[in-house]
Parts: C-alpha cells; sequence; structure tokens
C-alpha cells in the first residue's frame, strides 16, 4: 500500500501526466496498428489491382472456355507461354497459375504443377466468390515451393476470370509479381502513419495536459487557501475557547472578588459610621439629657458630642460613597476621563501627578471607560499609598481602538507576591479587565513601580 499512498500524495497534474501518457502511449500504439495495416492493405490492394488489370487485360483474350477445358489445350498454353515469358510482363512475373474451381491447376509456368489438384485454401475461395486477393508475403502455400524458395515476399495475387455475359468467376489467375519498390513504399507509408498518429496524440495529449496543469494550479491554490482559512478558523476557535475558559475564570474571581469588596464596606460602614451613630444614640439616653434639672452647660456639651459624632459618621459615609460612584464618564472621552481622576487625586493627596494623553481612537464602549477610570484611581492610590506620591504620571494612548494605559511612580517599590489574592486594589483591577479580555502587567522596583493596562476595546454599546 505504500505505492498508493505515495500516488496519493502526488498532484492532480501529476497523476494525469503520468497516467494519461501510459494511456496515450497505449492508445497511439493500437491506433497506429490500425491505421498502419490499412493503409497496407490499401496500398497492396491498389498496387495488386493495377497489375492484375494489365495481366487480365493481356491474358483474358488468349483463354478458351474454362466451362468447358478441362486442360489448356496446346496451343492456349504456347500462348500463354510466349505472352508471360517475354517483355514487360515477362520480367515482372515470377510464376503463374491458372486455377479451376475444384483445385485443379489449368496451366503453370512449372509445367509440373498442370494437371495437379490441391486443396483450395481461403484465399481461392474468395477469388472465386468473384473477389481480387491481393497479399505481400513469403510464399507458404503447398504448391508454391519455387517461390517459397527465394526468401523473399512476393505481390502474390489471385484474379477471378469471369465470364462477361453471366459475371461468374470460371476460373482464377494466380500470380507472383517481384513488386520492386513496394517494400520500400510500405516501410514509408507506414512510417507516415505512425508519425501522424504520433503528432496527433502528442498534440491532443500536450494541449490536455496544459488544462489539466493549469486546472491543477488552481485547485492546489484554492487547497492551500483552503487550509490556511481552516488553520486561522481553528487557531481562532482555539483561541476564542481559551478567551471563554479566561472569561469563565475571571467572572468567577470577579464573583468573589465583589462578595469580598461588600464585606470590606460592610466592615468600613461597621466599623466607622456605625460606630458613630451608636455612640450618638447611647448619648442621646443618658441622663444629662434625660434629666430636667441638668444644668444648661453640661446638657450643651454632652449636645455638642452628639454633634460631633454624628458629623464624622457622615463625613465617612460621604467618603464611602465617593469611591463606589462614579461621575457621569459615558460620554466622556479617554481625555476627560484621565484628567478628572488626576485632578481628583491632586486635589485629595496634595501631590503632583504628570498626565500624558495621545487620543485618535473611535469611541469607546461605557465598561472600557468605567474600567479606565477604576484603574488610574487605583494604580494613583497605590502609588500614593505605597510609594509616597513621588513622581506620578499617567500615560494614555488610544488608536485605531487600541487603549494603553499607563500609570508610574518613582518610590520604593513593593514585592508583588506579597499582594494577597483576595485584595480589591491590583486584584480586582485585574480580574476587571481580564473580564474585558484585555491584559494587566505590573513592574515594580528599587526605581519605582509601572502599572500598565492594554486591551482592544469593544465597540460602543456592545
Amino acid at each position: 500500500m505504500n505505492w498508493l499512498r505515495r500516488w496519493n500524495a502526488r498532484s492532480l497534474a501529476s497523476q494525469f501526466f503520468i497516467a494519461g501518457g501510459l494511456v496515450s502511449i497505449a492508445a497511439m500504439f493500437l491506433v497506429g496498428l490500425l491505421v498502419t495495416h490499412l493503409i497496407e492493405e490499401a496500398v497492396i490492394h491498389n498496387s495488386g489491382a493495377a497489375t492484375a488489370l494489365y495481366v487480365d487485360s493481356v491474358v483474358a483474350p488468349l483463354l478458351p472456355d474454362m466451362q468447358t477445358e478441362s486442360l489448356l489445350d496446346e496451343g492456349s498454353a504456347q500462348a500463354l507461354d510466349e505472352t508471360l515469358g517475354q517483355g514487360a510482363l515477362g520480367r515482372r512475373l515470377v510464376s503463374f497459375r491458372l486455377w479451376r474451381n475444384d483445385g485443379t491447376i489449368l496451366y503453370s509456368k512449372d509445367k509440373e504443377l498442370v494437371g495437379q489438384k490441391f486443396p483450395i485454401n481461403a484465399k481461392l475461395q474468395k477469388a472465386f466468390a468473384g473477389s481480387l486477393v491481393a497479399r505481400y508475403e513469403v510464399a507458404d502455400d503447398p504448391e508454391s515451393g519455387a517461390e517459397r524458395a527465394l526468401g523473399k515476399p512476393l505481390m502474390e495475387i489471385y484474379n477471378p476470370v469471369l465470364q462477361p455475359w453471366s459475371g461468374q468467376a470460371v476460373a482464377v489467375l494466380e500470380f507472383y509479381e517481384t513488386a520492386e519498390g513496394l517494400g520500400d513504399s510500405l516501410a514509408h507509408a507506414r512510417l507516415q502513419s505512425w508519425g501522424a498518429v504520433a503528432a496527433l496524440t502528442g498534440v491532443f495529449f500536450l494541449v490536455l495536459s496544459a488544462l489539466v496543469f493549469r486546472g491543477s494550479r488552481t485547485i492546489e491554490a484554492q487547497r492551500r487557501d483552503l487550509k490556511e482559512r481552516v488553520k486561522e478558523l481553528s487557531a481562532l476557535l482555539a483561541e476564542n475557547r481559551g478567551l471563554q475558559r479566561r472569561l469563565q475564570r475571571a467572572s468567577q474571581r470577579v464573583a468573589a472578588l465583589n462578595e469580598t469588596y461588600l464585606r470590606s464596606i460592610g466592615a468600613d460602614l461597621h466599623d466607622g459610621p456605625a460606630q458613630h451613630i451608636a455612640y450618638a444614640s447611647l448619648r442621646l439616653d443618658s441622663d444629662l439629657l434625660i434629666n430636667a434639672s441638668t444644668e444648661p452647660e453640661a446638657r450643651e456639651k454632652e449636645l455638642a458630642w452628639i454633634r460631633s459624632s454624628l458629623a464624622e459618621a457622615m463625613t465617612e459615609i460621604r467618603n464611602i460613597c465617593s469611591g463606589l460612584v462614579l461621575p457621569q464618564i459615558e460620554k466622556s472621552s479617554i481625555t476627560d476621563i484621565v484628567l478628572r481622576v488626576v485632578e481628583a487625586h491632586r486635589h485629595k493627596t496634595e501631590t503632583v501627578v504628570e498626565a500624558i494623553i495621545d487620543e485618535d481612537g473611535p469611541e469607546l464602549a461605557a465598561a472600557v471607560k468605567i474600567c479606565i477610570y477604576r484603574f488610574v484611581q487605583e494604580a494613583l492610590n497605590n502609588a500614593y499609598r505605597h510609594g509616597g506620591g513621588v513622581q506620578q504620571t499617567v500615560k494614555a494612548v488610544s488608536h485605531n481602538g487600541h487603549v494603553c494605559v499607563e500609570v508610574s511612580d518613582r518610590g520604593d517599590g513593593f514585592d508583588p507576591t506579597e499582594v494577597r489574592p483576595t485584595s480589591l486594589g491590583l486584584v480586582g483591577l485585574r480580574e476587571r479587565i481580564d473580564s474585558l479580555g484585555g491584559s494587566f502587567d505590573i513592574k515594580t522596583g528599587e526605581g519605582g513601580t509601572t502599572v500598565t493596562m492594554t486591551f482592544e476595546p469593544m465597540e460602543a454599546g456592545e
């Protein structure tokens, strides 16, 4: 089966060239044999017919009535000897015999054959049926020993002798002709016929080969394109599956982080505003406020404590809400979003932040804008909290829908391995960016920290 695999591995054009070449050679051989045979038959028959017509025109007047004569009389035989033994006809004819329909030789140049009877062969039968028979071959009949002894092919002709009034064959003239030049003519005709068949077959095969090779190149090109498309689709499918798994993991982590974030907010509310409100509630039930005999100064001091606790509770509630509620950024550009976060951070921390923005991309989806806002906000908070707010820089670039935002500082840096998986800051940012199909990267060391976010955003409204 190795040969079958090797054969199938070949191109269609190569398979056609090999198989078609073999079939064309076989067809050329068969057609050449047929055409050559037909041409040889036609040449021999025409040559024999011409010679037979000539001989018949000379010999027929010398013959008696063949239906009444058992053998030729001495006068007719002598006339035939003289006619066939001299002149151009005598030089061309090697032998001459006259047959009766029962196989008896009525006349022959070889006098020993006269009167002998031989079996009627197929050539004699066809001649007695009225047809001219011509063969170019080495004589092999029993009565042709002298001709066979010459050892070369001769023109053997059987010409029927017909009655003028009935057209019936009453005898057959058999004669052998030297046919000089006939062999060369046959060889020339054979060569020409083989050449014509070979040329026609070659042209036919070359034209078909050109068409097949052209079609094969087209098929191969389409096959390569199809393989490339299948490969691209397979790669896209694998990438989509990877993104789907990544999105599922990110969604699971985001759900867990949201739960942690909610618990953190609950803890902040419990530990902050709730404590102040509880303290104020307890002071409202104190004896200083309930007892009517309490001095005004003591009562006022107690109320001042209550107002102070409530004010601190309201301040902490506002601070918590300010971190939860985003400004209206759905219709803002990247420039507006980054400058808004930077300005808020400057006002809150009283530090210097350099902003570098290069924006010429299309409108981004709201989810991407929110992600940019949170990313810059959290990264600047970390830069201030862990890096001291030294040389803070925000760089945002948006070209042809590709977004890259980078926040850096020149602080002391930190160890990324110490960031807990349940941390709500950097881990939350990573999961948010992963859920949008982007990438998140942190580089930190003694020279500072750089946090980068890059992704291809979704179309607006998706």
